[in-house]
């Protein structure tokens, strides 16, 4: 009853006239509200439909990623990206490319590669895919999740680090040459507090990237949260934007339910809302169901297509005063 009370009330807080879906409210302020797709779930009607109503970005969850679009060597196979990009545009709604370099998720044949044959193939890749796409994304994650877990605020080791500490450089420089219009994101996990060791990490090199001219547009926080939320998550999207970067919140989910995930809920989206560099939130998955966190209910919808309280404290967010627009002229 508790959850019920609260549902309501947030309904009945929502200002008169405001935008009643996540994309539109978002538009307000000139930002996006986006989430992961599926490929496999664009034959559910129920899915298909708060997709179409509520979102405004859709990122591919796995179709654009480096098994997926190069299962063997040199042969691109661009099927369900495709479907999922064109289902997008048939809407309206804008894409987000993820990812063209990680460590995780590479075809077999990849993965046994090392030294200049990967990096070789590793510029290949990232020049037919990106290329693929010309002209139709609005960003790429250029690479995913290149930094090591822990105090060390270092690289991972990876067969792509072991190419040598230039590859990411190299990849930001080739998805340019491959797509000079998207905007090219490093995207992480645990980058969400500014404290953590990993956070400064990626800090460190996005300053440098900026200081010598790397091609980097964008920082992504996946946020992937359990039932708590970094007190100083809104000073690490401020820190990175007055590097020059966007920030683009670009995979978040987070445990719980009722009074106490709708917080959560409201405290990510106001953090993005008060930085004017932070230009969008994608969310991990529409419904409980389709999460990989499905057991943590960390969405917005329950497995029915039932808006929960969380999103109900999200949309009043995005339709509050509290806002800071973002600076959607801004170009790379």
């Amino acid at each position: 009853m508790a959850t019920l009370f609260t549902t309501t009330a947030l309904l009945a807080a929502t200002p008169a006239g405001a935008a009643s879906t996540l994309g539109a409210s978002a538009a307000q302020s000139g930002r996006y509200f986006g989430t992961a797709v599926a490929a496999g779930r664009l034959g559910d009607g129920t899915y298909v439909g708060i997709l179409n109503r509520e979102f405004s970005m859709v990122t591919a969850e796995n179709e654009m990623k480096m098994d997926a679009t190069e299962p063997n060597p040199n042969q691109f196979t661009f099927g369900n990206g495709d479907r999922i990009l064109n289902q997008a545009r048939s809407q309206g709604k804008r894409v987000r490319g993820h990812t063209l370099a990680w460590h995780g998720q590479q075809p077999g044949w990849m993965q046994r590669m090392e030294g200049p044959s990967l990096r070789s193939a590793l510029v290949n890749h990232i020049t037919k895919v990106a290329g693929h796409y010309r002209g139709q994304l609005y960003a790429w994650d250029v690479v995913n999740e290149a930094f090591a877990d822990g105090g060390s605020g270092g690289r991972r080791d990876s067969n792509l680090q072991r190419t040598g500490n230039d590859w990411i450089e190299v990849a930001f420089r080739t998805a340019r040459a491959a797509d000079p219009g998207a905007k090219l994101c490093y995207n992480d996990y645990n980058i969400d507090s500014w404290s953590a060791a990993k956070t400064q990490g990626v800090y460190r090199m996005v300053k440098d990237f900026k200081a010598r001219g790397v091609p980097i547009d964008c920082v992504g926080l996946q946020s992937h949260f359990g039932t708590g939320i970094p007190g100083d998550y809104q000073t690490t999207i401020q820190r990175f934007g007055e590097l020059g970067v966007d920030v683009q919140i670009t995979e978040l989910d987070i445990a719980g339910s009722g009074t106490q995930q709708a917080e959560n809920y409201r405290r990510v989206t106001q953090a993005c809302l008060s930085v004017a560099r932070c230009g969008g939130i994608t969310v991990w998955g529409i419904r409980d169901t389709d999460s990989w966190r499905a057991r943590e209910t960390p969405l917005l919808f329950d497995g029915a297509g039932n808006k929960k309280a969380a999103y109900n404290s999200v949309l009043n967010a995005l339709n509050g005063g509290s806002v800071v627009p973002h600076p959607t002229a801004a170009t790379h």
